[in-house]
């Protein structure tokens, strides 16, 4: 039965790797640029997008298992659940998460690193003409890598010989779980010193993107159905490109005849007249493709699709909009817990022993984990809820030291080294999340999941009490507890034992990465007012032709007139189509038509 019931947790895990493997696919071909693909850097970030997302969803995992062990309704181990067996399932989990955490680290300190400086060294000149060979540009990429290779010795040197925090050893005796977490292991502290300083940094990148783009994503489903339809944009257009080439004709007879040609007036007039023309045809064309015209029957039916389901969209962003009210409530309330209730403050960096205020998504976590696997589905939509954020974060502020833009990160328009940028910063984003959703979104879950312990007094030391007729003496595992029973039964998942290690060891990272989930909360509420009040407006540096057209007309704005423009694009008939208001392009020519 235990076999099966592992057996079962780890096929669950499987299948979530098989969708993570889609996800990093999309992303990678979704923002890379057709024109400049890399091979190599293709597989690269496809990796390590897979790999940072599979060390996040470990963590059911890891709760499902070691909560296995117990039995819920009596609060007792299960017979087969011997030191042995636990130990075992320990140790199996613990390998799988150092391996991932080696690997995530390996990707974003050497190989992104390597793999960017490999696709800067390559000179296409060069290569055409046999100048470049395969070792120079190999010798090339390596010797600006070295500084990484440098850094990753300093971390694990620093890691394996620094000091267990004094205060951390003197304090909280009386409480064996945190006595288990001093860490005398060198290469164990090596590995999560490292661990602890990439969590810091990307803590910093998880409160300058991730909290934006929190907010920002719930109003791009909101804010994105068009309050103009396509038909309607096409005739509107197609009326005004006809008044405009009128009215030139109409110039140029005036001109013909003439030795001097138009007057200054004229010429002015007709000048503006030609760049609204410009601007017309541009936006004829973008009506055209959004309505399908011109492409096969498969893509005129997916536009048609879009239009059908763009109401569904509407109502799944209010949805997450209620989602993201409600992670960002749970969050507070964990960080205000944790001031008030945390048994040894900064020496620890608020470690919380036991949680005191409802936190509902820790509350829907641990009970859905009673079912498994209901909790892995939904941590898995948290887990893409935020990474998604992160990825509208960087595309919305992009990649920037101080207020120079780097990079940008846009749809089909990303460059290869742009892209490794992002994949360094995700995989750091995605070291902060791993903290974040287990210390502050849902504590107690990814601590000990489901697990209870039967609270009564045991005739024997080396057995457990029976609660079998005392169902009130059923009480929840914490860390607090110093009951010696619950200490023989409760089981912490490795990935809570592991950051809260660092924490403990290491308080100076536990505690500005605490500090630093109130600097999260802070942006994300700005953002998110700013949102209530604003529509969000595209840098027009960043925008081709195209979108600047289609941000002219409103393609991207606001909520009013939207499933008007949704019928209208289903049954591609354009109602009321005024002669003018679109055509207003240009200033002058606009105050023209009005006199």
């Amino acid at each position: 039965m235990a076999l099966i019931e592992t057996s079962l947790i780890w096929v669950t895990y499987a299948i979530c790797l098989a969708i993570l493997s889609f996800v990093a696919g999309i992303f990678v071909f979704v923002y890379q640029k057709p024109s400049e693909r890399s091979a190599g850097v293709t597989i690269v970030c496809f990796i390590s997008i897979l790999a940072l997302l599979a060390t996040v969803l470990l963590m059911p995992v890891d709760i499902a298992l070691v909560s296995s062990t117990t039995s819920r309704k009596l609060g007792a181990k299960k017979d087969w659940a011997t030191p042995d067996a636990v130990n075992a399932i320990l140790y199996q989990l613990k390998i799988v998460y150092y391996t991932l955490y080696s690997l995530d680290a390996v990707l974003c300190l050497l190989v992104v690193p390597f793999t960017y400086f490999w696709y800067e060294e390559y000179d296409e000149v060069a290569s055409e003409e046999g100048t470049q060979s395969f070792g120079s540009r190999l010798w090339g990429a390596f010797k600006y890598t070295i500084a990484f290779i440098l850094l990753c010795v300093i971390l694990f040197l620093v890691g394996f010989f620094v000091p267990v925090a004094k205060k951390a050893r003197d304090g909280n005796k009386d409480l064996d779980y945190f006595k288990d977490l001093l860490t005398e292991n060198h290469g164990e502290r090596a590995l999560t010193f490292s661990v602890g300083v990439l969590i810091l940094l990307g803590t910093l990148l998880y409160c300058v993107y991730t909290a934006p783009g929190l907010a920002l994503l719930p109003a791009t489903l909101i804010k994105s159905a068009p309050r103009v339809s396509a038909p309607q944009l096409a005739a509107s257009t197609s009326s005004q490109l006809a008044q405009n080439r009128e009215r030139q004709q109409q110039l140029e007879g005036r001109n013909e005849g003439r030795d001097g040609g138009l007057d200054a007036r004229d010429r002015r007039e007709l000048e503006a007249l030609v760049r609204e023309e410009r601007t017309l045809v541009r936006r004829e064309r973008l009506a055209a493709e959004n309505a399908g015209e011109g492409h096969n029957f498969l893509i005129r039916a997916w536009v048609k699709t879009q239009a059908i389901f763009r109401p569904l969209k509407l109502i799944g962003g209010l949805l997450l909009l209620v989602v993201v009210l409600v992670i960002f409530a749970s969050m507070l309330i964990t960080c205000i817990d944790k001031v008030k209730n945390s048994v040894c403050k900064t020496n620890c960096g608020y470690l919380l022993g036991e949680t005191q205020i409802f936190n509902p998504i820790n509350w829907l976590m641990t009970v859905t984990s009673k079912v498994f696997p209901v909790d892995y589905i939904i941590f898995l939509l948290i887990t893409l809820l935020f990474f998604s954020a992160s990825v509208v974060g960087m595309a919305t502020i992009g990649i920037r030291f101080l207020w120079v833009t780097l990079f940008k990160i846009r749809t089909g328009q990303t460059t290869p080294n742009a892209l490794l940028m992002a994949t360094v910063l995700l995989i750091l984003m995605v070291f902060a999340l791993n903290y974040s959703l287990a210390m502050i979104v849902a504590p107690q879950y990814a601590t000990f999941g489901p697990q209870t312990y039967c609270d009564r007094p045991s005739h024997h030391p080396d057995q457990q009490p029976d609660c079998t007729n005392h169902k009130n003496a059923i009480k929840p595992c914490s860390e607090r507890s110093d009951n010696p029973v619950a200490n023989m039964v409760c089981t912490p998942s490795v990935v809570s034992t592991f950051i809260n290690r660092i924490t403990v060891n290491f308080p100076f990272l536990g505690v500005v990465d605490f500090y630093a989930q109130f600097a999260f909360l802070g942006i994300f509420m700005i953002v998110f007012i700013v949102m209530l009040f604003r529509v969000p407006k595209l840098d027009e540096e960043q925008m081709d032709d195209d979108l600047r057209e289609a941000e002219e007309e409103g393609l991207l704005a606001s909520t009013g007139r939207r499933f008007g423009a949704t019928w209208q694009d289903i049954t591609g008939q354009a109602k009321g189509v005024r002669r003018a208001g679109y055509g207003a392009v240009d200033g002058e020519s606009a105050q023209r038509r009005d006199d």
